[in-house]
């Protein structure tokens, strides 16, 4: 006998009815999302409570007219439990969230990404797994993401030929990317943040770091050493920045910017009770009101911070922020998509030689060299873990050039081999923190932090 399947906290009901109810609920809901794109269509946009009553009204209509035809055929008329079931699923698909809300209630996805009808999620542990289809059809993917961008926390947003791009916040703080027109199909990605309190250790046990590079970067840290960590998309870098922000003391005060909330620092009082978090802000349907990252990373450096860490670096900000590593903000952290570590420096050199100083290629180096400590990467391991491939220390600039040195090595299969010894200067600085230097120049393995 088969396993009867819930719906709802109360009912059960067995497959095939199941069956009836999920297919009635797709094909309510898509008549209730052509209904309302006529409105808009026609300029009335609707809004909140306005737009839940008139889906509310569109799916009793539809429902009417079903039952009217099956009477007017001879066929069996929906019973009321299963019109109710329906009315209340057809209602969560066309509201809020929608048919993204059951990915997202799922707390093991931390990526989601939407091709027409397509979908596909990645777990938290790496796994990539195809979904079954949450819309009817691209138009239904379009129409979905015109409403949930209409009600962005941060401001009304556009999404429509003029305007093909999205990028907003959710409620619960994922990041969601779509586009249309520019695309052989709509398309929509959420990135998701759960806003939870990462260590070291916890990044120990998971193959991230070993036991060398938790002490190393826990007195990096105490040290008060700037540091980038760079990878690719996905890497772990935002991970890892927050393992690295659980090592600064509770005392000091943080200011955090970013461009859409990842990081969610303020939220943890008793790790971080004094810190302040800024985010960008993208110019409103008219155009106006848009705040930049460089802009926020400027009025950070006035509001007393012990430490500034941005989120992202990736365009305008690199010279205010490099400015401010260099003036005495010791101990700012922040990420960089960068293919390796040696790389990291071009990297930051080139979004500072197209921001609004326009800074030659010496001073940059200059300013890189004097800016910033350590460089920090992650990598994909084969398997799919995210390792810390290299630690590379900034020790000058020569010219054009920045100089460093890669002072920890790891194979992506978890291998630690051999690299150059740190400075005299980084060996002292360290060791005042309790870091035994002889663990990372012997490379001996199994030692205990």
């Amino acid at each position: 006998m088969t396993e009867p399947m819930r719906i709802g906290p109360a009912r059960l009901v067995d497959p095939a009815h199941e069956k009836t109810v999920r297919d009635w609920s797709r094909y309510v809901s898509a008549e209730v999302v052509r209904w309302l794109s006529s409105d808009v269509a026609d300029g009335h946009v609707l809004e909140g409570e306005e737009y839940r009553r008139r889906a509310e009204r569109t799916i009793r209509h539809v429902l009417d007219e079903s039952a009217q035809r099956a009477l007017s055929q001879g066929r069996p008329v929906m019973d009321a439990v299963t019109e109710q079931e329906v009315t209340r699923r057809a209602l969560a698909q066309v509201c809020g969230l929608g048919p993204l809300q059951e990915l997202l209630d799922d707390r093991d996805i931390e990526n989601i990404n939407l091709t027409g009808t397509a979908v596909w999620v990645r777990y938290a542990d790496g796994r990539r797994e195809q979904r079954p289809a949450v819309v009817g059809s691209g138009e239904e993917l379009v129409a979905l993401v015109r409403r949930i961008a209409a009600q962005s926390p941060a401001g009304e947003r556009r999404f429509d030929p003029a305007a093909p791009i999205l990028d907003m916040p959710l409620s619960d703080g994922s990041r969601l990317n779509a586009v249309m027109e520019v695309s052989s199909a709509p398309a929509v990605s959420i990135r998701r943040h759960r806003y939870r309190t990462t260590t070291l250790g916890e990044l120990r046990g998971l193959g991230t770091v070993d036991a060398t590079l938790v002490a190393l970067l826990r007195a990096a840290v105490r040290a008060r050493r700037n540091i980038v960590i760079t990878g690719g998309t996905g890497a772990g870098k935002t991970t890892l920045l927050r393992a690295l922000a659980a090592e600064v003391p509770s005392s000091e005060r943080l200011v955090t910017i970013e461009d859409v909330a990842e990081l969610g620092l303020e939220r943890d009082r008793a790790a971080h009770p004094d810190a302040v978090a800024l985010h960008a802000r993208p110019p409103n349907v008219e155009g106006a009101g848009e705040v930049t990252v460089a802009e926020l990373v400027r009025a950070a450096l006035r509001m007393s911070p012990d430490r500034v860490i941005v989120g992202e670096t990736r365009g305008s900000e690199t010279v205010p922020l490099l400015t401010a590593m260099s003036q005495g903000n010791d101990g700012s952290l922040t990420t960089l998509h960068a293919a390796s570590s040696e790389g990291a420096a071009s990297k930051l050199g080139a979004y500072a030689a197209q921001s609004d100083e326009r800074l030659p290629l010496e001073a940059t180096a200059l300013l890189i060299a004097s800016a910033v400590h350590l460089i920090v990467h992650l990598s994909a391991a084969p398997a799919g873990d995210r390792v810390v491939t290299s630690v590379r220390e900034v020790v000058g600039a020569e010219g054009q050039r920045v100089v460093s040195n890669e002072i920890y090595r790891r194979s992506r299969a978890g291998e630690v081999v051999p690299a150059a010894p740190p400075s005299p200067e980084t060996i002292e600085v360290l060791a005042e923190h309790g870091f035994e230097i002889a663990r990372l120049v012997g490379g001996v393995e199994g030692w205990s932090a």
